[in-house]
């Protein structure tokens, strides 16, 4: 009888492909955004060095459709609690993103860089804007993606888990934002 009960509590756990290495699990994430942890695909983040609190976060918002894309909604509806850890995990032990190749023209980044300042990016994503906890790391964010995020913030169509991003981009003009997302793309 012992052996009966044990054999049916393991046929009803439910299996998934969680048995198998995370590095497996994660390829299809890795396809759109970025094999090494940089995007290549327009408009899509890079996730390498993101903080676990924040892409958990994400992630969770994503499988729950409190943040709502379905293409992320569909990849995030069948992972569990601890799936949503295990992901997280890993992308925060990516590597980050490089900066381009090249540094930028100067006067556009030293408009940028004080954009950061009177907005006080620098004061949440920390002043090389490397992010921490639930703050994302935005420092060689794709500059398509910062731009897009930015002014969907500003036109309140894009909803974080509260009201910050809101507050800080209404004053925000969509040249600085364009300016804005130039230098966070070129941050060294």
């Amino acid at each position: 009888m012992r052996n009966i009960i044990t054999a049916l509590t393991l046929a009803l756990i439910p299996t998934s492909v969680s048995a198998e290495p995370i590095e497996q699990r994660i390829a299809p994430c890795l396809a759109c955004h970025g094999e090494n942890g940089q995007s290549q695909t327009e408009n899509t983040p890079s996730l390498g060095g993101q903080q676990a609190p924040y892409a958990l976060i994400q992630i969770f918002m994503f499988r729950e459709k409190l943040r709502v894309f379905e293409p992320m909604n569909e990849m995030a509806k069948p992972l569990t609690d601890d799936d949503l850890r295990l992901f997280s995990d890993f992308i925060a032990k990516m590597p980050k993103p490089a900066p381009p190749a090249e540094a930028g023209d100067p006067a556009r980044m030293q408009l940028g860089r004080a954009l950061v300042q009177q907005h006080r990016c620098d004061t949440c994503h920390n002043p090389d804007l490397s992010g921490k906890e639930n703050v994302p790391r935005i420092a060689n964010q794709r500059e398509d993606y910062l731009a897009k995020t930015l002014a969907e913030y500003k036109n309140n169509s894009r909803h974080g888990y509260d009201a910050s991003m809101a507050d800080v981009m209404a004053p925000v003009t969509p040249e600085q934002i364009t300016d804005l997302a130039y230098f966070i793309a070129r941050i060294r």
